[in-house]
């Protein structure tokens, strides 16, 4: 492995991907393993042993998972500051480790605690990691954004493994004579905790190929002074989980928090703004645009981990094309399956139009996602169509849906970490990813209160009722995706033109 070369000689490589992008990839896919795994257990773990209501239970996902998101800009921001991107990415991996070591001893007393280590952690590494990769190219390479696509195949190659094998352990329908029935949600719990360690030797054993990539800001400082600092920073993020703990168990202190953290993450930008040209201002308010219409497509996406996982438990049969499967491990891990089949050829198709000058801009495939959502939760609507008078529809339907929904995130989720890194100078660019992730926590806090009104309007029916009544709701979300996307289309030419010479 070659060390020490400069960013001008990493960012010159040859070929479709630099070689950095590998091993970012394998340290990312391993973390997904875990945050994926553990959030396809939450919703079914606090309807079934902690004894929470739907309602309550989509609530207390959606205030979960919002901190998860939101701490990410506060990670962002000490990584920008402070750590540097490298130090944060580590650190953050030795706090998720902890929490998913907690949980898998005893899920049931120490849930809260677990979930509190889990939230602060990724925020530290999740951001820093997206912004690592952004370094690997120069501006204006037009393979950045093929190589954010297939950065995003590891992150769901990750998530389907976690995702189906965590929760099928977990719930029984997957390794019921290795694991015993007392021991299955420690051990898929467990798993998170495993894999979260490969992770973060994958990364400390790969990191010197990044030359001065992810390096402290504060290298100019003594080493003394810098190392008080990140003491402070360390021991400061370690008195907050109390906090986060707190927060998260009472779901009216999210409410408080989310009316706070965007408005004040918004000023921040806006106080940055102050130290950049009235060009990079322009496209930072482009990004502005793209963030905030994130927040409506995740709210959308998001109900796979809240209202869905529901959905798959109590109205979804176990079987596609003759093979029975965990229906709540499909749900989980069905759009990370497509995606690692679709996001290299899809990320080739924008490399094979942007030779031949045809490529859409950003804006529009992000119109474009909101129509592959709204064409998504239309099928899972349709699958009332086909339910049996138990209240039973048919898994494969459904996974038919998330296969169209996959698309849209493929227009989306990998094109806008992209499009965040190519739109913000390099000084804030952990800020503005940690403003991508804080969009996604608003999708998530959204989620949460969608997926709790479609679970109180469904309480005390019948379970074909209840089908009816999810359905019908996910029709609703179709309707709204589909208008967001005509309207992201019609104010394209405006928005091309804040980002000026970014495609």
């Amino acid at each position: 492995m070659e060390t020490n070369q400069t960013v001008a000689q990493i960012q010159d490589f040859k070929g479709k991907y630099p070689k950095q992008l590998w091993y970012l990839f394998f340290s990312e896919m391993w973390e997904r393993f875990c945050f994926y795994g553990m959030r396809g257990m939450l919703v079914v773990f606090m309807v079934g042993h902690l004894g929470m209501n739907e309602k309550v239970a989509n609530l207390q996902y959606g205030a979960t998972q919002a901190w998860v998101y939101a701490f990410t800009f506060i990670g962002g921001l000490f990584a920008d500051k402070i750590l540097g991107l490298r130090k944060s990415l580590f650190w953050g991996g030795i706090l998720m480790i902890v929490g998913s070591i907690i949980l898998a001893i005893d899920p049931k007393s120490f849930f809260f605690i677990g979930i509190g280590f889990t939230i602060v952690g990724t925020g530290f590494f999740k951001p820093n990691i997206s912004s690592m990769v952004g370094q690997l190219y120069k501006d204006g390479d037009p393979r950045r954004d093929a190589g954010f696509s297939f950065f995003y195949m590891g992150v769901n190659l990750g998530a389907l493994i976690g995702g189906y094998i965590c929760i099928a352990v977990a719930e029984g329908s997957m390794w019921q004579s290795l694991v015993p029935e007392n021991l299955r949600w420690n051990v898929g719990f467990g798993f998170a905790a495993l894999v979260m360690i490969i992770s973060l030797l994958t990364f400390t054993q790969t990191q010197k190929s990044l030359g001065d990539i992810g390096l402290s800001p504060l290298m100019n400082l003594k080493e003394s002074k810098r190392k008080l600092y990140e003491i402070l920073t360390f021991l400061g993020s370690l008195a907050i989980v109390p906090i986060i703990i707190i927060m998260v168990a009472n779901t009216v202190y999210t409410d408080y928090f989310m009316m706070f953290i965007g408005p004040a993450s918004i000023l921040y930008l806006f106080y940055e703004m102050k130290n950049f040209s009235i060009g990079e201002n322009k496209k930072l308010l482009a990004a502005l645009v793209f963030i905030i219409f994130s927040i409506f497509f995740w709210a959308f996406f998001e109900q796979s981990g809240g209202s869905l996982s529901l959905y798959a438990a109590n109205n979804l049969n176990n079987e596609i094309l003759g093979v029975q499967l965990s229906p709540n491990g499909v749900n989980n891990s069905a759009n990370s399956f497509f995606v690692i089949g679709f996001a290299a050829l899809v990320g080739l198709v924008w490399l094979w139009m942007a030779k031949r000058k045809i490529e859409p801009n950003t804006v529009i495939k992000f119109g474009l996602a909101f129509i592959f959502l709204a064409a998504g939760f239309w099928i899972f609507y349709y699958t009332k169509f086909f339910a049996d008078a138990g209240g039973r529809t048919s898994l494969g339907i459904f996974t038919f849906g998330w296969f169209i929904i996959t698309f849209g995130e493929l227009c989306l989720s990998p094109i806008g970490m992209s499009a965040m890194t190519k739109l913000s100078p390099q000084k804030t660019q952990a800020v503005i990813m940690g403003m991508w992730f804080l969009a996604s926590a608003y999708g998530q806090y959204f989620a949460g209160l969608l997926g709790a009104n479609i679970a109180e309007a469904s309480e005390n029916a019948t379970n074909l009722e209840k089908l009816n009544t999810y359905a019908d709701g996910y029709e609703q979300l179709a309707i709204y995706a589909l208008v967001a996307g005509v309207v992201l289309i019609v104010i394209s030419p405006l928005v091309k033109k804040l980002m000026q010479d970014v495609k």
